[in-house]
């Protein structure tokens, strides 16, 4: 990242700055910026619904299969950039360019984008709104009333997230001084992403950006046509290259097996190692040894008649040991969160800028201007941040607006839900939920600021358990508590991504006005793309199967742990609650020995080869094939580094973008054909060769 910086700009000898510090702003410092009514343009938002749809089937598609999103950030400001600046390439040549493209415009399709696709996170259409469906309560065997069943439908999905998810837009707005400019907090993605847009923009940074652009378009080409191909062999359940046994058939029966998914390898090139490597420990624990191990039992711990997909089965231990375990990373780190938050705030000694930031007047310093000595302009140390600061405190919205609108809103969330949407659902539930929302979205964003990593799901698991319980199973708890995960998710993941984009706005230039409307843009935008999106899948494949080609798992485990608030343990098979309870203790136990060695080992830095719990978890439930798809990914990424770094890391983000977009954008065409009952012309599969034979002699009728 310094290394880009350190190209952005060329300075003139009489130019250069006193001191060894690189001055990104240096490079725009004869560029205008733009008020904050040109930053959103018309061109920006017809581009940013473009590629939300584009995001929103990736999204979609990914929480259909394993739940893993990766940040989509980066991928968000590179595809901007390219589609833009394509076309005003083309007015230029013609002579119609009436305005040049911007970093703040840049960076405003990238807010709208991002906000777009979170929203197609936060909705749950393939976890809590799946988990209500007749489909998945018939795997859950419990609970199966008409109060405790609700369909999904684009009308009350679509209703429900305009209802509820604007509100965190304003929780956490009034604290963007307090997190971005006296906590500096780093919000790793979104710095990133503002230094890969910087780079885009600078005349050094234009030329890498070309290729990088170039890079990307032939990576989707490729992984859109290895797609295409792989659809010609996949007539039937079970065929095409997504069932190739790479370690062999007995392997493959315990879900191990590399099933030739340019997402997932694309995902794996984009997350850190270590989620990688956790993905694959957890794949090894589960299907390589405690399931062949609990499956010997059965009979004894369970009964041999139930289903495979009862939860009073074998499902129960893979469903609820996942369950424990995400509920122990969560509960660690949202108390972990809250304890050093209460701990900043209270503790850390205020400094006179602190004291500076907290009064409502402008910058005692103005940063535009720099001094000169004999002739020669001599920019201070600190003029980024002095530029940036003047800037992020233009363009304010009120704090008094932003409480009267998530007051206004709450009142009309309040009301509506309850009446037209979840009946289970009492006013005074919504009421209790937003008045904690706020305190778990500033939470929120502030771990996100300091880790990158948004607890949100893990606040809404914890609203299902109260909130099911609360209600109870009579009155519809597990709806209750599905819906009350929605509101709570919505109100904490919307929150972070706010605070997130405006750390980038804050690095770009960018007004923080633009970045709030545009965050509301791209949350209208998601509220629509979303349910339509996921109604596209709904319609066109069997989702929630686990044998399927979208297996949902979230669904199934947001169902189990409202019907855990409901029903309480007792129906689980044998030895299912001991387990879970050793699970939660070792998730737990995994992350205060990580904590630990961060404080007190510095000389080998252990802590970094230690798996991550939440990851851990997610292949309990589905299986190891796309951990090893990931652990590839990052196994390319590797040994490219290793032959060339610098190259990799230019162009890495560029190819996992491609990977993922070509992949992912192949199911539009694929569920077109699937809606029209176009099917493949083969199947592709495998038998061992003492199969093979008896199916050939069952064929020549011997």
């Amino acid at each position: 990242m310094e290394r880009k910086k350190s190209d952005d700009f060329d300075q003139d000898d009489d130019q250069k700055p006193q001191h060894n510090k690189v001055l990104v702003e240096a490079a725009f410092r004869n560029q205008a910026v733009p008020p904050w009514t040109k930053q959103i343009t018309v061109r920006a938002m017809v581009t940013s619904f473009i590629l939300s749809i584009v995001f929103n089937f990736i999204v979609c598609k990914l929480n259909l299969t394993t739940g893993v999103i990766p940040s989509l950030n980066v991928a968000a400001g590179l595809l901007g950039f390219a589609v833009l600046k394509f076309y005003t390439a083309i007015l230029t040549k013609i002579g119609l360019l009436k305005q040049p493209f911007t970093r703040q415009e840049n960076c405003v399709i990238q807010t709208c984008v991002v906000a777009s696709s979170g929203i197609a996170f936060s909705s749950g259409t393939a976890s809590y709104v799946l988990g209500m469906s007749g489909v998945i309560a018939a795997q859950g065997d419990g609970a199966n009333t008409p109060l405790n069943i609700k369909n999904p439908h684009v009308g009350w999905m679509m209703g429900f997230l305009f209802a509820v998810s604007f509100l965190g837009l304003f929780s956490i707005m009034p604290l963007r001084k307090v997190m971005i400019m006296k906590y500096k907090l780093t919000y790793p993605s979104g710095t990133a992403t503002a230094y890969l847009i910087n780079s885009f923009h600078t005349p050094k940074g234009a030329k890498l950006a070309k290729k990088q652009v170039a890079v990307l378009f032939k990576t989707f080409c490729g992984s859109f046509l290895w797609a295409c191909f792989q659809w010609f062999y996949t007539a039937a359940d079970g065929c095409g290259f997504v069932s190739f046994p790479t370690f062999g058939l007995q392997a493959k029966a315990q879900r191990f097996y590399f099933d030739f998914s340019s997402t997932y390898v694309g995902v794996g090139m984009i997350c850190p190692y270590i989620v990688n490597i956790s993905l694959l420990v957890g794949s090894i624990i589960s299907w390589g040894i405690m399931w062949p191990l609990i499956e010997k039992n059965k009979g004894t711990w369970y009964s041999a008649d139930i289903p495979a997909t009862s939860l009073h089965g074998i499902q129960g231990y893979r469903v609820f040991i996942a369950i424990a375990m995400m509920l122990g990373d969560g509960l660690y780190h949202v108390a972990y969160m809250l304890i050093m938050t209460s701990y900043s705030l209270c503790c850390s000694p205020k400094t006179k800028e602190d004291k500076n930031l907290e009064s409502s007047s402008p910058p005692l310093v103005n940063p535009s201007t720099a001094s000169t000595e004999a002739g020669t302009e001599v920019l201070s140390e600190n003029y980024d941040e002095e530029r940036r600061n003047e800037y992020f405190e233009k363009d304010q919205i009120p704090n008094w607006l932003a409480f009267v609108c998530y007051v206004g809103l709450a009142i009309v969330a309040i009301i509506f839900v309850p009446i037209y949407i979840f009946r289970q659902l009492k006013w005074y539930h919504i009421l209790t939920a937003y008045m904690i929302a706020p305190v778990l979205a500033f939470c929120n964003a502030y771990g996100a600021g300091l880790t990158d990593w948004s607890l949100a799901s893990n606040y809404g698991k914890f609203a299902i358990i109260i909130f099911s319980a609360w209600v109870g199973a009579p009155k519809g708890g597990v709806v209750a508590g599905l819906a009350a995960c929605g509101v709570m998710m919505s109100v904490v993941s919307t929150a972070s991504d706010l605070m997130q984009d405006f750390k980038t706005g804050f690095l770009t230039l960018s007004s923080p006005r633009s970045m709030f409307f545009s965050q509301v843009l791209g949350t209208a935008m998601g509220c629509v793309l979303s349910p339509l999106v996921f109604w596209f899948f709904y319609k066109a494949y069997p989702l929630g199967d686990p044998d399927g080609p979208y297996p949902a798992p979230y669904a199934l485990m947001y169902r189990g742990m409202a019907l855990l608030g409901v029903e309480g343990v007792g129906s689980l098979p044998k030895h299912c609650v001991k387990l879970a309870g050793s699970f939660f203790a070792a998730s737990i136990a995994i992350n205060l020995i990580t904590e630990l060695l961060k404080r007190y080992e510095t000389k080998y830095k252990l802590y970094r080869f230690i798996p991550i719990p939440m990851c851990m978890a997610i292949p309990f439930y589905l299986g190891s094939y796309f951990a090893i798809d990931m652990c590839a990914g990052s196994l390319i990424l590797y040994l490219w580094q290793r032959k060339n770094k610098q190259q990799a890391d230019d162009f890495a983000p560029a190819v996992a973008s491609g990977l993922i977009c070509g992949d992912s954008l192949w199911g539009v065409p694929a569920a077109i054909l699937s809606l029209v009952n176009v099917k493949p012309p083969i199947c592709m599969r495998f038998f061992s060769a003492s199969a093979n034979a008896k199916l050939e002699k069952l064929l020549s009728g011997d």
